[in-house]
């Protein structure tokens, strides 16, 4: 099963939980027991998941990356300004894999899965969800 979770970002860089609406996908496919695939589409986008218990992990992530790869100094930058953010997109990552266990993602009790927003605002920012049922089920 495939679903596209569409949403919007409101800042340039930040960290959206999207945990619900995957739950949400997962509960309306059915299935049970497999792997539920993330896929952040956009170059200047990514999926992590990263604990949820406060916003200070989202904000640490953001600061870090911000020091790691600073704006305005990419060759790409003469293009349309966002260098930083296709390559802070690029060492996020732009997919995850949960696996799923008896209908629930299987996630720690101090995870959740964002949608890292690296060139935003945003109208619409689109994360594919593909479901795999386990052969076994």
């Amino acid at each position: 099963m495939r679903e596209i979770i569409r949403l919007s970002t409101d800042t340039r860089e930040q960290l959206v939980d999207i945990t619900v609406q995957v739950a949400q996908v997962v509960e309306r496919s059915g299935i049970r027991d497999g792997l539920v695939a993330l896929y952040a589409q956009g170059a200047t986008a990514a999926v992590m998941i990263q604990e949820n218990w406060d916003q200070s992990v989202q904000t640490d992530v953001i600061n870090l990356l911000r020091k790691l790869i600073p704006r305005g100094v990419w060759l790409h930058d003469a293009q349309d300004g966002n260098g930083d953010s296709h390559l802070k997109a690029g060492l996020v990552g732009p997919s995850e894999t949960i696996p799923l266990a008896d209908g629930r993602l299987a996630l720690s009790q101090w995870q959740n899965v964002f949608l890292c927003e690296f060139d935003g605002p945003r109208k619409e920012r689109r994360v594919v969800c593909t479901i795999l049922r386990d052969a076994l089920e």
